[in-house]
């Protein structure tokens, strides 16, 4: 059975990994789904994938250490996935609100990632260890 920790680390997993692809695939689709318009310039595009290249690094991280959380080591990665998703739920409601960016993507974007923040918090909160207690070893 999945602990809360192994359940959040394979749900920011495989989202990462799918955004990080798309970005790596086609960084101006993306970034026009998520924020409404495309990449203009051939910096942007780098830029957009090198951010894909980031997602995917997240993704491959929280996918091998999702069965790693024995004695507390999943600590560390649950608080810095609770600073990537703060920055993450800030970055794109200024973008949406502030500047006005408005793809189809922008606003599920926000949930899921509001979502993970909440769950990372509460992984985190004293009283509730980010282990689940001792580690069980069972195939992946």
């Amino acid at each position: 059975m999945f602990s809360k920790t192994k359940s959040l680390l394979v749900v920011t997993a495989v989202s990462e990994l799918l955004v990080g692809i798309l970005l790596l695939i086609s960084p101006s689709l993306t970034s026009k789904l998520l924020l409404g318009a495309g990449l203009g310039s051939p910096e942007s595009v780098l830029v957009g994938k090198v951010g894909g290249a980031a997602l995917l690094s997240i993704g491959i991280i929280c996918w091998v250490g999702r069965n790693h959380d024995r004695n507390g080591q999943a600590i560390g990665l649950v608080a810095g996935l609770l600073v990537y998703n703060a920055a993450i739920v800030v970055l794109l409601l200024y973008a949406g609100v502030v500047d006005k960016m408005h793809g189809v993507g922008i606003w599920p974007t926000i949930g899921l990632h509001s979502a993970l923040l909440i769950w990372c918090a509460a992984r985190l909160r004293p009283g509730s260890q980010a282990s689940d207690g001792p580690r069980q070893d069972t195939p992946s």
